[in-house]
């Protein structure tokens, strides 16, 4: 009979262990190929099924449509495209993905222990030889500290979400300030081999005039410095171009060759929208307050709230039930012990003193960063309104070469002037434009550092404030 009895507690306790075991999670080998990664980057192209999904759910979701693939990619598609290709997002994805895992942890109760310790007796005297115990340790958590876990893994699972807000406009503010230079590269350009065919005809003019004796070799010698100086500037500009071009790509998260054949457009570049009393308080307040950065912070601090609160309620013991049943030599017995960590030695003061440290800590960042915002906040609305007032110069100046231009046609027309004249009026207006252009990407230039600021896309109705 008792060898009977031993075996089925064993069945059981087997049957327990089994269905342990049952529950348990496996692990799968994924073990990282550098080969097939640098593959799979290297066949990345605009044209994927998935980033067409990813495009079209965004756009869908801003009220607005696009035909498929986008006749010219600008600011707006290429954002989303950086979004869905670029590293750092994968990354800012999968750090939220272990906060909120860290949820989970949190959440989860202690489990009970048990214990089961037969023996034998060698000399029974006449009594069954066993004597069978089992054991269980069930911890109960006091003072509310699972929930304290939670409430501060939730805080950093929010602050890990902000952060892919954050990482979103990092990588749509690289990818703008690249666009924008080989926008500005592209124009530099056409300006270039503008000015490069005036330079040469105006050297040809002085050629046939030095051959004539109506002007010096000195002057033809000026003019000949300034076109080789303008083709230097024109080689590096193109040089300058195919670094953007692949910077672009970069900042995208594919490969230079994918952007080969893909008609980019720089209508985002083109003007500047000048938005009249756009420094306010409510603006300002805005940046100071509802930045992602800022965000995560705040979460960061009531993490560390949290923290605190977990620490402080460690002073109090966990209780530990003991109920335990033993079949000591035919007699069954059972009793049930309570157990706790009694906190003489010390109730916990240093982790306090560190998560009280702590707050104070994240409370001095979280300061310290709103110091910083607002410094850029207002650096970005004084370059902003200087870059308007540089711009506004330069096109007047443009306007007044062109006007310079129209007479010198007029005269040109009517015989009182050759063919030179007309050729220095058009070289001194595309150099107005150079000047110009310098003047449009400075303006860019702060848009995207007042966006930047903000952590937001200036629109249309900052322009019309």
């Amino acid at each position: 009979m008792e060898g009977k009895h031993i075996l089925k507690q064993e069945k059981a306790l087997l049957l327990i262990i089994f269905l342990f075991l049952c529950g348990c999670a496996a692990f799968n080998s994924r073990p990282l190929q550098p080969s097939k990664t640098a593959s799979d980057f290297e066949a990345r192209t605009l044209d994927s099924s998935g980033l067409r999904k990813f495009i079209g759910k965004n756009l869908k979701e801003k009220g607005k449509k696009t035909p498929w693939p986008p006749k010219k990619w600008d600011l707006n598609t290429l954002s989303l495209a950086a979004l869905y290709y670029h590293p750092e997002m994968d990354v800012a994805r999968a750090r939220w993905g272990v906060a909120e895992a860290g949820v989970i942890t949190a959440g989860e109760r202690p489990n009970p222990a048990a214990a089961f310790t037969p023996q034998y007796h060698a000399n029974p005297g006449g009594l069954p030889p066993w004597t069978l115990t089992l054991l269980l340790d069930v911890p109960i958590e006091t003072a509310g500290r699972r929930g304290y876990r939670i409430a501060r893994a939730k805080h950093l699972s929010a602050a890990a979400h902000m952060e892919i807000v954050e990482t979103a406009w990092k990588v749509r503010s690289r990818l703008r300030k690249n666009l924008l230079a080989l926008f500005g590269f592209v124009q530099k350009e056409l300006l270039l081999k503008e000015q490069l065919s005036i330079q040469e005809d105006i050297v040809r003019i002085y050629r046939e005039r030095l051959a004539a004796g109506e002007d010096s070799s000195f002057d033809l010698s000026v003019q000949g410095i300034a076109r080789d100086k303008t083709a230097l500037a024109l080689s590096r500009a193109v040089k300058d171009k195919a670094q953007a071009r692949a910077g672009l790509a970069g900042a995208i998260g594919l490969p230079a060759a994918a952007l080969n054949g893909v008609n980019i457009s720089f209508g985002d570049f083109e003007q500047v929208n000048a938005r009249k009393n756009l420094y306010s308080a409510e603006v300002r307040r805005e940046a100071l307050t509802g930045r992602a950065d800022i965000l995560a912070k705040l979460e960061e601090y009531g993490a560390a709230q949290s923290a605190l609160q977990l620490e402080i309620a460690r002073q109090y013991p966990d209780i530990h039930l003991g109920p335990a049943y033993s079949w000591d030599q035919g007699d069954n017995r059972w009793s049930l012990g309570v157990a706790l960590v009694l906190p003489v030695l010390n109730r916990n003061q240093g982790p306090i003193a560190e998560a009280r440290a702590r707050r104070k800590q994240v409370a001095a960042e979280f300061t310290a960063l709103q110091a910083v915002v607002s410094a850029e906040t207002d650096r970005a609305f004084a370059g902003y309104s200087g870059a308007l007032e540089n711009l506004k110069t330069a096109d007047s100046l443009v306007s007044a070469q062109k006007k310079n231009l129209e007479a010198a046609a007029s005269r040109v027309r009517a015989g009182q002037e050759d063919r030179l004249a007309l050729l220095l009026a058009r070289q001194e207006l595309v150099s107005a434009e150079l000047s110009s252009l310098e003047a449009l990407l400075l303006a860019q230039e702060a848009v995207g550092q007042l966006e930047d600021a903000l952590q937001r896309p200036l629109n249309e109705q900052d322009a019309n404030q």
